[in-house]
């Protein structure tokens, strides 16, 4: 038998080659190329790849290679949230138009009202999380906000692929996103903090040591980083890279210590780093999107093997089905209605409506925030990871085809600060 961190690596090579045997598959459907990486680590699990006599599943990925892919996922995950918060530009968002503002808040709102009131009728069913009840109120904030958000980054490279960067519909789902996934990531940060106590006392710790962190981060973190940050003929010092993935590392440790999931550290540490102009910024994150290129799809598999869809029964069936419906209308009815309200034709309107159901990587990230915290059981787990895929593969029918795009796997593209100048303009 192959020791187990032998097996590492052929495991390593087995998910980096599928899923770029699947991206020019699924292309032909009209799927991003996250899509077709989330499928890939689905198959992988015990959903497909488990159900076929002996258990490929289980030989290629055993227990003892698990914490191992793990931990790279890990790596991969914290390096795409801290590119997530740098895309967010909180002064761009908060110069946004009324119409952007209009339809970020009403696609946040109904979807987390319509989530959460899914979840009250679903909370007796997963109230409890291996061997421990979850109280009622974490559960409904966190299944609310998670049927709030809407992939900022995929969406980018969505809009890209299909043209529609460039038009009024584009730009204002792009802006849209952006303004409503601050709103939400600001939810879910609650959230973990409400799940990370034990009682009033340890609610109140979590908090302030949460704001702690945050007033570090404005005060010192983002002042020292300008410093270091300055270019030295027309470039970013050599050592810029380096202390800021240890920045980001840090940052992910110190949210974990205080009893929050690292991604929300990451995500800080992202937000925190100065923006340069493009050219210097893309010397940062050009290596940053590289890594997450490589790493991110690790995380799918990791995914994977925590979902068996063929366990779900009758009634989860049922449950999937309320998820799916409470997910896309709510998303749908949003996007159309404050599509039209602003002026926007029944086409563009329904386009607005199918770009903001996009959930993607930044839905399993929180998904996966939501197991470590004991929020959610495995079943309700594997439900919102469906969930989370049909969404986001449901804008490619309706939207125009994709170009082809050398930059498949990238999985963070950069278009979104002109897209953004334009809404705001």
């Amino acid at each position: 038998m192959l020791n187990p961190a032998t097996l590492v690596l052929a495991d390593l090579a087995l998910v980096l080659l599928l899923g770029a045997l699947l991206k020019p598959l699924l292309r032909r459907l009209r799927q991003p190329p996250v899509v077709a990486e989330i499928v890939a680590g689905l198959a992988l699990g015990p959903s497909l790849l488990g159900r076929l006599p002996g258990d490929p599943s289980h030989l290629l990925f055993p227990a003892a290679t698990r914490s191992s892919l793990s931990a790279i996922a890990q790596v991969g995950i914290l390096l795409f949230m801290f590119a997530v918060g740098r895309e967010m530009d909180l002064r761009q968002i908060g110069r946004q138009s009324g119409q952007v503002l209009a339809v970020s808040l009403s696609a946040t709102a109904l979807p987390f009202l319509g989530g959460a009131a899914l979840a009250f009728w679903l909370y007796t069913n997963h109230d409890t999380v291996g061997g421990h009840h979850v109280a009622s109120l974490p559960f409904l904030l966190f299944v609310g906000a998670a049927m709030a958000v809407t992939a900022f980054p995929v969406l980018a490279r969505i809009i890209a692929d299909c043209g529609l960067h460039r038009s009024r519909v584009g730009s204002i789902a792009l802006a849209s996103a952006a303004a409503g996934d601050l709103i939400a990531w600001v939810l879910l940060i609650l959230v973990s903090v409400i799940a990370a106590a034990h009682g009033p006392g340890r609610l109140a710790q979590v908090a302030a040591l949460t704001a702690l962190l945050a007033a570090v981060l404005a005060l010192v973190v983002r002042p020292l980083l300008n410093l270091l940050m300055r270019p030295v003929d027309g470039k970013l010092p050599g050592y810029v890279l380096p202390v800021v993935v240890s920045g980001v590392m840090v940052t992910s440790w110190a949210a974990a210590a205080i009893g929050l999931d690292p991604i929300f550290g990451a995500f800080a540490f992202g937000l925190a780093t100065p923006r340069q102009p493009h050219a210097l910024s893309e010397q940062l994150d050009r290596p940053v999107r590289q890594i997450t290129t490589l790493l991110v799809p690790v995380f799918f598999v990791a995914t994977g093997l925590s979902v068996d869809i063929t366990r779900l029964g009758g009634s989860g069936l049922w449950e999937l089905a309320a998820i799916l419906g409470v997910a896309c209308l709510g998303k749908l009815l949003a996007g159309f209605g404050s599509g039209r309200l602003i002026g926007l034709s029944r086409r563009d309107a329904g386009r607005l409506g199918f770009l903001m159901n996009t959930r993607g990587l930044t839905e399993l990230v929180i998904l996966n925030a939501g197991l470590t915290l004991g929020v959610l059981d495995e079943s309700m787990f594997t439900m919102m990871v469906v969930m989370a895929v049909v969404t986001t593969g449901m804008a490619g029918f309706v939207l125009p085809p994709a170009q082809p795009d050398p930059l498949d796997g990238n999985p963070l593209p950069r278009p979104a600060q002109p897209v953004l100048e334009r809404s705001a303009a």
